[in-house]
């Protein structure tokens, strides 16, 4: 299919986030000609002076090329849509789709919804999950609702908004410090000074070069992981103050050298989405294969769904190896790492030798 995949942003946040304030500052951008932007609902969105036409079927054209479209039913039928009126040539380009989510939505249905449908898998691709947080209510928010938590644990970049209107400099700062212990990888913009630049281009490929970008893609820009080895991220482990949201959240960053064979990796994504998918919120990185060590594999999913695997035709720097970056959910203990160890086989060289045989993630029961 010409022109495709086309890159999906997906906009999230809290309930007075500022979401529709950030998307109406946007679709003000003539850069974002050939866009689609879905919604749920027309009511908040100041297009009114942009309408060209209102179709009975929920599609709005802006008179700047953008399309503005309601969720009618499933997420997938509006999406399939699109996707028809391109290919009858109803639409005459389509360059990026934005799906603004509710307030109260759990991102990780609307991912899904793009990485496991047979059609759509071919038609659109992920390039970043962009989550508002309002400076004057987040922790608040954060407190009180794990869907708050999630949004901001699955996102690749993370916008605040309002910090002009919190006079208290230490409230951000304390927010900014725990969003970024419940996330890492992703950056933290002012939503006062995130421009198309920051916002867009989240994914694999660096929007500019076309070229892939493994370092800015994981996040390791701004952090490199010189020992190579596992490294976990929970807030409960750095004498912080204690959120009991935050707790349940892990980022675990596992770097392999050398390469891996891909039924390993394959039995590792598989234990994983078999045994605790539903802790899994998202998980993107880049394995080095044994069968082609100068391909690299990468791989990414939510939960469940895992968006099928591209090969790249060249590593696109000189640091090859394995890294998977992981975010989940109530996941127990030290089970990925200790999974991971196994289809490596890497030694755990801080336990015991029969410790570390009895809680193999991969023994047989009995043995």
């Amino acid at each position: 299919m010409s022109g495709f995949p086309i890159p999906v942003t997906v906009l999230t946040g809290f309930l007075g986030s500022g979401k529709t304030t950030l998307l109406n500052r946007l679709l003000k951008n003539p850069e974002l000609k050939d866009t689609a932007v879905i919604i749920n609902e027309f009511g908040d969105v100041a297009i009114d002076h942009l309408l060209v036409e209102q179709a009975s079927d929920g599609i709005i054209e802006l008179s700047d090329g953008c399309l503005c479209c309601t969720v009618r039913g499933e997420l997938v039928d509006t999406l399939a849509e699109l996707v028809d009126r391109v290919q009858t040539g109803r639409i005459a380009s389509l360059s990026r789709v934005v799906i603004e989510t509710t307030g109260l939505a759990d991102p990780a249905p609307v991912l899904q919804s793009i990485m496991a449908h047979p059609v759509l898998v071919q038609a659109f691709r992920l390039d970043g999950v962009l989550t508002l947080v309002d400076a004057v209510n987040g922790a608040a928010t954060l407190d009180a609702h794990m869907e708050a938590v999630k949004q901001a644990a699955v996102a690749d970049r993370i916008i605040v908004s309002k910090l002009d209107m919190v006079p208290d400099e230490a409230v951000p700062a304390g927010l900014l410090a725990r969003l970024s212990r419940l996330n890492p990888s992703a950056p933290i913009l002012d939503v006062r000074n995130a421009g198309l630049a920051e916002l867009f281009g989240c994914g694999l490929y660096d929007p500019e070069t076309k070229i892939a970008d493994v370092r800015r893609w994981l996040g390791e820009a701004g952090h490199d992981h010189h020992d190579h080895g596992h490294h976990h991220h929970d807030d409960c482990d750095h004498g912080h103050a204690h959120h009991h949201h935050d707790s349940r959240i892990r980022t675990d960053t596992l770097v392999h050298d050398g390469p891996v064979p891909f039924a390993a990796i394959e039995m590792f994504l598989d234990l994983l989405r078999s045994s605790h998918g539903e802790n899994l919120l998202r998980m993107k990185g880049i394995v080095e294969l044994a069968e082609d060590p100068s391909r690299p594999l990468v791989v990414h999913g939510v939960q469940k769904i895992l968006h099928p695997p591209a090969r790249l035709p060249a590593w696109p720097d000189d640091r090859r190896g394995t890294r998977l970056v992981l975010i989940t959910l109530d996941m127990p203990g030290d089970y990925v790492k200790r999974l991971f160890a196994a289809i490596t086989n890497t030694p755990q060289i801080d336990m015991p030798d029969r410790a570390a045989l009895e809680d193999n993630p991969l023994a047989i029961p009995g043995t």
